[in-house]
């Protein structure tokens, strides 16, 4: 372990959007308004969550469309997009269209595993194909070459005044290594270092195999000493952390008390693992920007990591999201050692 953090580089925000079944438009504004807030503060990157069928985004690479066409900087990522909701094909047009409209700026986050409720849902998605469908490692490797330019199809050439090309279209040749893998075990972050992409980790780890007491942080740091063990680019490659972090310096005495009812309300779950996974969660930080700089500090995997997409609190108040970033870009960021992009 190094014997004192890593300066934060780069600092990043993730959110999930949530609207009014009632009224839709109004929740996606707010998303919208949060990003162009983002990049105003001098925020590195913001990420949107993935949900489907429900009241979050479902579509976030036309949500991050829409946001590169209203900021000019801020990265705009994905955490994460499930493949298995996916065909990588058009996925793969999708994501490289965006990135050419926001000028080389998208960071798609993915992960793997049978969609949520896959027995409800097999009908609607794969009515034919349901049983035979893969949503393994093999799904993200098929995006990968396709981002990067392997050919998906034999054909190309013109036919009559039509002109095909044997490789996905638009190509975007930077995208390729800002693919990232969202992944909370040792397996996971081995096969995102093994195919060279960079590796998101949240606040919940898999403690599947592990006895006795457990350490949420320590778990996570053996996954990006894996990750980066196995990257070709070593301890160099990127690893993004994306712990619930909520800064109480500007807020008032009914944000602090709404924030602190929220951490308490999720703080059970941490105590041991969850589900026949063994999902480990990671309890949420609230606190000013001082105390929370000295708890990441002593963090072990933040230690070794120098990227963030702080996750924000589900079904808090635009005005809240408004004070937590803004107390993350002018006091816990700078606590951290970092500074503003302009």
């Amino acid at each position: 372990m190094p014997s004192t953090p890593r300066p934060l580089r780069k600092l990043g925000f993730l959110t999930i959007g949530l609207f009014d079944a009632a009224d839709p438009a109004r929740g996606h504004e707010s998303t919208l308004g949060i990003i162009e807030l983002g990049e105003r503060l001098g925020f590195d990157s913001a990420w949107v969550r993935h949900r489907h069928l429900q009241y979050g985004i479902s579509s976030p690479v036309a949500v991050l469309a829409a946001a590169s066409q209203r900021t000019r900087r801020i990265e705009l990522g994905t955490a994460v997009i499930p493949l298995g909701w996916e065909n990588p094909l058009r996925l793969a047009e999708d994501l490289a269209t965006v990135d050419v409209l926001s000028g080389g700026r998208l960071n798609p986050g993915v992960s793997v595993g049978p969609p949520m409720h896959y027995d409800h849902v097999k009908g609607a998605l794969y009515p034919d194909t349901a049983d035979a469908e893969d949503f393994g490692h093999e799904r993200v490797r098929r995006l990968l070459d396709l981002v990067r330019g392997k050919p998906a199809t034999d054909f190309s050439g013109v036919e009559g005044f039509e002109i095909y090309s044997d490789v996905v279209q638009p190509h975007s040749p930077g995208l390729g290594r800002r693919l990232w893998y969202g992944g909370g075990s040792l397996g996971s972050a081995r096969w995102a270092g093994e195919h060279g992409m960079n590796f998101l980790t949240s606040s919940v780890v898999k403690a599947k195999g592990r006895e006795g007491p457990l350490d949420f942080a320590e778990i996570q740091l053996s996954h990006v000493r894996e990750f980066r063990a196995h990257h070709p680019d070593g301890e160099a490659a990127r690893v993004s952390q994306g712990l619930v972090v909520i800064p109480t310096d500007s807020a008032t005495p009914r944000q602090r008390a709404t924030y602190e009812e929220y951490a308490a309300g999720r703080l059970p779950r941490t105590a041991s693992p969850q589900g026949p996974a063994r999902l480990l969660f990671a309890p949420d930080l609230v606190g000013t920007s001082a105390e929370l700089a000295e708890r990441l500090h002593a963090h072990a995997a933040f230690r070794e990591i120098d990227e963030v997409a702080f996750a924000l609190p589900f079904t808090f108040e635009h005005e809240d999201y408004v004070q937590i970033l803004t107390d993350m870009a002018t006091k816990l960021g700078p606590a951290l050692g970092w500074r503003p992009a302009r």
